[in-house]
């Protein structure tokens, strides 16, 4: 913890030090490793905004980098939290990533031109849910694998936080069947409430099966995947001819196989690979797709899961209930 009275007073040419509350970790391991301490506040430089925290997003990614086994490894100490909503200074609300850390605090510097403005009728957790998960989703569907009305899609993992929302917007861009797979009755019970017209198992030993059986015996279009391992397999297995299979995940840690272009040509189908963050520096692939999420938000036609707020100090209680599973929708601290 940083003495008060040892910051308090003057920085250099008579400028008033300033502290702030901020979640470090001073070495990597698990939530164990996460302190609540008192900090000097972030300084802006030209082209950055300094952001009174409201919330910020905790993510899977976030567990790796407390472990150090994200790239690149940060150097410590250092303050995790990619990803922000607040109040600038001067009074807009923004959304905003900050790809090096940091938004665990009171306060946290973005860069001008990564602050989109957040219009009153989205929540702060809404929010934070469609920067990552919901523009993989938007991604996914439009950039990789083009959707077309009319067409089948399968969500793989269609309860998670970019599965479900993927279910929403292929139903509201003309999907003409969304078939969802999860892996409990209950995450396909909740699939199927987001507009999914048939929610199967993810088992990979029925995967296949129980999916043609949905889709009434014929192949799908496209399949939205997260998974691997042998959930990849026969996601390639359930293709119809021009498929497209969008991989963006290996939730199972199994890995994927080798792909054989000659067998792809068989039926002229299509694996493509997605991260979102090169995606952000096409242009139009960023505040459009997150000014139109929104707008759906806040019509209520698309609905992002949120899980109730964590406060600061309790970084750690959010850690272990994302890594066990006790978490559904979106996880956020708030200062």
């Amino acid at each position: 913890m940083i003495d008060h009275a040892a910051l308090a007073g003057y920085c250099g040419r008579g400028c008033t030090l300033l502290i702030m509350r901020a979640v470090q970790c001073a070495r990597f391991g698990g939530p164990e490793v996460l302190n609540l301490v008192d900090v000097s506040e972030p300084v802006t430089v030209d082209g950055q905004l300094l952001v009174n925290v409201s919330a910020a997003g905790v993510n899977f990614a976030d567990t790796s980098r407390i472990a150090g086994s994200y790239r690149p490894v940060p150097e410590l100490p250092f303050t995790p939290g990619t990803e922000v909503v607040g109040r600038a200074t001067d009074g807009r609300r923004v959304l905003a990533p900050i790809f090096d850390g940091g938004g665990f605090a009171e306060r946290a510097v973005v860069e001008v031109a990564d602050a989109v403005a957040v219009p009153e009728g989205v929540g702060d957790a809404e929010a934070l849910a469609l920067l990552v998960q919901g523009l993989t989703a938007w991604h996914v569907l439009r950039s990789c694998a083009r959707m077309r009305v009319g067409e089948t899609v399968v969500v793989n993992a269609a309860a998670g936080g970019v599965g479900s929302l993927a279910v929403q917007l292929a139903k509201h861009f003309g999907a003409g069947r969304v078939i969802a797979t999860a892996s409990t009755d209950a995450r396909r019970k909740l699939a199927l409430s987001l507009g999914a017209d048939v929610a199967v198992s993810s088992d990979p030993d029925c995967y296949a099966e129980q999916v043609l059986e949905a889709n009434d015996g014929t192949p799908v279009d496209v399949v939205l995947e997260s998974i691997g391992g042998r959930v990849f397999s026969a996601g390639l297995e359930i293709l119809g001819n021009f498929g497209r299979l969008v991989t963006f995940g290996n939730a199972s840690r199994e890995g994927c196989p080798p792909i054989d272009p000659s067998a792809l040509a068989d039926r002229n189908t299509a694996v493509m690979g997605f991260w979102l963050r090169p995606a952000l520096t096409v242009p139009g692939a960023y505040a459009e797709p997150l000014a139109e999420m929104f707008a759906l938000t806040a019509a209520g036609v698309l609905k992002p899961m949120v899980h109730a707020a964590y406060p600061l100090e309790d970084a750690r209680r959010a850690f272990e209930d994302l890594v066990a599973r006790r978490t559904t929708g979106k996880v956020t601290l708030r200062p």
